[in-house]
């Protein structure tokens, strides 16, 4: 598999991170227990931040994430503060530096969840809250090498914790939330911030466990430069934008890229018309939408005159496209560019019949979003005869659809999913979300930070396939296209947001236009060297 761009910051998962501390240690002579400390250390600063002052229950597995908490624990008490450490089993068998760092601590020792002592008797009840009447939780119960669903005192311990007011920090990642896929099979908890160590962990960033990870810090803890950090997932950077093509003085409107947009059908003329706009905001220079005929002076009359229209056959009864109109879609792309196939498509059997024809027989670069992607539920394989680069833009419900599973399937298992319908279909595939996934078929990985609640809305679907299409169009392989245009996207919904000052009012149009804004921020960005690039 490849190494990860340089527009992409790795995000290891367990065994990647497991291979990171044993180089530290075992070939840089790094003490485990001064890592132990320097973690800790940043997890105090974080309690302290959060809640300043005021009673601190911290919550112990019996690993490494427990020695952790016992560091937090020290650090507090000689702070001043007041910390109750709860154990979800007997102190006595903590091993290794979590041992050590037992002995090191001083004041009250561990006690049960239900707040006695672990040198006495249990108390016989169940406990109803946490011990200590905390104003903020440390959770150091599970670490990154957990996976698959809590049990016992640690399950109840992670229930007790999601019926307290008080927020709660998470030491690496939280407690039930697997490290590395995001996946959580039970209850988990919900920290208001996460502090991670080294680098981030997908399972911060990716759903379901980007909802539990809040504000996620990730530190230094004295890991040496040049760690062997062999990830294949990244989280998109700043950097991204270097791929954006400028426009040379001596470029064309055929050399800006063409992009071919085919769908519309009856009452859904809005969505080809969204994806041809942005296309053009994107910066293609030439765009050609392929309509059904009754659409075609509609979306000719919408206000847009660079845009190009061409009216193909349909089934007047379902004012939907048909096979037959193929020929007209072919004979467009020969000019070369891209196509961006399935906005406002519909569902009749012709436009179904009309998107598998044309995913088998075009020569040029693809975007398949919406109905398209309906048209080939089931025949997801049937795709990886495609020769060009082509990128599959499906939510969680046309992912269902795709792969025959459920919506709700597809959400427990986001990275799952996504690497199987690449690895399936042999071409890149993206997982809308907030946490959008952008999957190549040997494996890798590419994440969205995340964008804005703006995007939440019609239409902006079609936004994201017109922008890839573009990118595509302007030459970007499938996978750069596809995590460029998600930045992007993402920046013009939060430009969007900004210029009309409330996320609720933000309509597709609205970021159609704001992407020439995102996009000069962010150039304007990186070529200052700000050190960023990202709208906010």
């Amino acid at each position: 598999m490849q190494a990860l761009p340089d527009w992409l910051a790795p995000l290891p998962d367990a065994e990647a991170m497991r291979s990171v501390d044993r180089w530290a240690i075992e070939e840089q002579g790094v003490p485990s227990l001064d890592l132990m400390e320097r973690a800790g250390a940043r997890v105090a600063s974080a309690v302290e931040a959060i809640a300043p002052d005021g009673s601190v229950t911290v919550l112990c597995g019996k690993g490494n994430n427990g020695g952790d908490g016992l560091v937090v624990a020290r650090l507090l008490r000689h702070a001043g503060r007041p910390v109750v450490v709860v154990c979800t089993s007997p102190p006595n068998e903590l091993a290794g530096d979590a041992r050590a760092n037992l002995e090191r601590l001083v004041g009250d020792r561990p006690v049960r969840l239900d707040g006695t002592s672990w040198e006495g008797p249990p108390a016989g009840t169940s406990p109803e809250t946490l011990p200590g009447e905390p104003v903020v939780v440390v959770d150091a119960l599970l670490g990154t090498g957990f996976a698959g669903e809590p049990h016992g005192e640690v399950a109840r311990a992670i229930e007790l914790a999601a019926g307290s007011t008080a927020p709660i920090v998470s030491v690496d990642v939280p407690s039930g939330v697997d490290a590395s896929t995001g996946a959580v099979a039970a209850a988990a908890i919900r920290a208001q911030a996460t502090v991670t160590f080294h680098a981030g962990k997908p399972g911060l960033w990716i759903a379901p466990g980007k909802a539990h990870a809040g504000i996620v810090d990730t530190v230094d803890i004295g890991i040496p430069r040049g760690a062997p950090l062999d990830a294949t997932i990244g989280l998109i950077e700043p950097a991204v934008v270097e791929l954006l093509p400028r426009r040379g003085s001596d470029w064309t409107k055929f050399r800006s890229g063409q992009v071919v947009v085919v769908g519309g059908s009856r009452g859904l003329s809005g969505a080809p018309a969204l994806a041809a706009r942005a296309s053009m905001r994107a910066g293609a220079g030439y765009v050609i939408a392929c309509v059904p005929d009754s659409q075609q002076p509609v979306l000719a009359s919408a206000g847009t005159p660079e845009l190009m229209t061409r009216a193909l056959p349909e089934d007047v009864e379902e004012g939907a496209l048909v096979e037959a109109g193929a020929d007209a879609v072919l004979a467009a792309a020969e000019r070369g560019g891209a196509v961006a196939l399935g906005p406002g498509l519909g569902r009749s059997d012709g436009a179904f019949a009309l998107a598998r024809r044309l995913a088998r027989e075009l020569p040029v670069p693809l975007v398949i979003d919406a109905d398209a992607l309906g048209a080939h539920a089931g025949e997801l394989d049937a795709l990886a005869a495609r020769t060009a680069p082509t990128v599959l833009t499906p939510h969680a419900g046309e992912m269902g659809r795709l792969l025959g599973r459920s919506s709700e399937e597809v959400e427990r298992e986001r990275l799952r999913t996504v690497r199987e319908a690449a690895a399936r279909s042999g071409c890149v595939t993206l997982l809308k979300g907030d946490d959008t996934l952008i999957a190549e078929p040997s494996g890798r990985v590419a994440v969205s930070a995340g964008a804005t609640p703006a995007l939440a809305t019609a239409g902006t679907g079609d936004v994201l396939t017109g922008v890839i299409a573009a990118l595509l169009a302007q030459g970007l392989d499938a996978f750069a296209a596809a995590a460029a245009g998600v930045w992007l996207h993402a920046g013009a919904g939060r430009a969007a947001v900004r210029a009309l000052g409330v996320v609720e009012g933000v309509i597709a149009s609205d970021v159609v236009e704001a992407l020439p804004r995102a996009r000069a921020h962010a150039h304007a960005d990186h070529d200052g060297h700000t050190g960023h690039g990202a709208i906010e």
